[in-house]
């Protein structure tokens, strides 16, 4: 049986009694405890049994880009019990085909348009707080090291993650066959795939502390970050949003887990079971190691590496606003963990983002702040899309 064994460790007293959990926590209202520990460690070990068997049946049998292709095939014209297609693959899109009865289209449309409205702070929040924030747990980020994602380079992951964030948020983007849901099912089997490969590959895998490979139970946190570390950053850079946006973004993000073939227990309604859930999960998790600290400067130097700025100085002042909300978003404990570089005036940039926000607010409608963060994100991830596109990122 798996315990919560870094309860009384420093690393998680501190986050939960001094820093950022502390403040999850009043966000929240949340009432945290270990009493319901066990209903969510089998999740550890846990992982997305469908998944696996579709990536068996179709990618481990032939070429890869006829796997992809037929893939795309039944993602954009669905599947029926009649078709002649794998048992697994009628299994998978059975699933996702079939709406949840709890789906409410309009919570989605207003999660949807939180994400736009915020305009770049979303692209900061994700990046600077909910991306480089989970580079702290230590074994949160093991699938990434073993699979060796750092190789890849962070241009290309950063970019990766935003194509799946821009086209999961967007207007009816969830429909099936839209766009949205395309990227979930092919997250979905992108996790299944690699963790078939770690098992196979990967000998030294350390399932008693790290779990299974991409287990359920690590899927819920990482969609934790989306939602409530999300909004939580938001709010610290003077982001306002109503009680019908709040719940738009859980409720966007849990029918996205459920297409992901995350199991719904493990999906939050609104923020105080969201902070509840992750408390118990960052118990299993130590802090940063030597592995977390390579993928955060690897995040922090995209910026220097990233040729959609011209000139240098432009790509160092880049670097330095991302530290600086870095230092702002995250406790300096873990900041120092993950050696992020100390700056000058590191709290001038956000600050002067919460007083840009507030009048921004005032002056603009909410109609036009929608539209114009939709076109500002859209361009971001063309330029990141176009970048890995024409160059050596790959």
């Amino acid at each position: 049986m798996i315990q919560p064994r870094f309860k009384d460790a420093p690393h998680f007293r501190n986050f939960w009694e001094y820093g950022n959990g502390k403040q999850l926590i009043e966000f929240s209202g949340a009432e945290v405890s270990f009493e319901h520990f066990e209903k969510f460690s089998p999740y550890f070990h846990h992982t997305d049994e469908v998944g696996d068997e579709v990536v068996k049946n179709v990618y481990l049998t032939k070429k890869f880009h006829e796997a992809s292709r037929e893939i795309e095939h039944y993602i954009r014209n669905g599947v029926s019990e009649t078709d002649s297609v794998p048992e697994s693959v009628k299994k998978l899109f059975g699933q996702t085909q079939k709406v949840p009865e709890w789906l409410d289209y309009n919570l989605l449309k207003s999660g949807a348009e939180l994400c736009m409205r915020s305009n770049l702070d979303s692209l900061i929040s994700l990046r600077d707080y909910c991306l480089i924030g989970g580079y702290d747990y230590a074994y949160l980020n093991k699938p990434l090291i073993v699979t060796e994602a750092l190789k890849k380079g962070a241009v290309k992951r950063l970019s990766e993650t935003l194509d799946f964030w821009v086209n999961a948020t967007r207007y009816n983007a969830l429909e099936i066959h839209a766009k949205g849901y395309e990227f979930a099912i092919k997250t979905r089997l992108i996790h299944s795939y690699a963790r078939l490969s770690i098992k196979k590959h990967y000998k030294n895998w350390d399932t008693e502390s790290w779990g299974d490979p991409i287990n359920s139970w690590d899927m819920m946190a990482t969609y934790i970050g989306f939602s409530l570390v999300f909004l939580h950053s938001l709010q610290k850079l003077g982001n306002r949003f109503s009680m019908e946006e709040e719940q738009g973004i859980f409720h966007l993000w849990k029918y996205v887990g459920y297409l992901l073939g995350i199991p719904e227990l493990l999906l939050p309604d609104d923020k105080k079971q969201a902070t509840e859930y992750f408390y118990l999960w960052t118990s299993v998790q130590p802090p940063s190691d030597k592995d977390s600290v390579l993928l955060a400067h690897s995040l922090l130097d995209e910026s220097l590496e990233n040729p959609i700025l011209k000139f240098e100085f432009q790509r160092k002042n880049l670097k330095y606003l991302h530290v600086c909300c870095t230092w702002f978003l995250l406790d300096d404990e873990v900041c120092k963990r993950l050696q992020i570089p100390e700056v000058p005036y590191r709290k001038l940039f956000p600050k002067s983002k919460i007083l840009f926000n507030k009048i921004y607010d005032q002056l603009v409608s909410r109609k036009s702040r929608i539209q114009r963060g939709n076109k500002d994100q859209m361009k971001v991830l063309e330029d990141y899309l176009n970048i890995t596109k024409n160059s050596n990122f790959h």
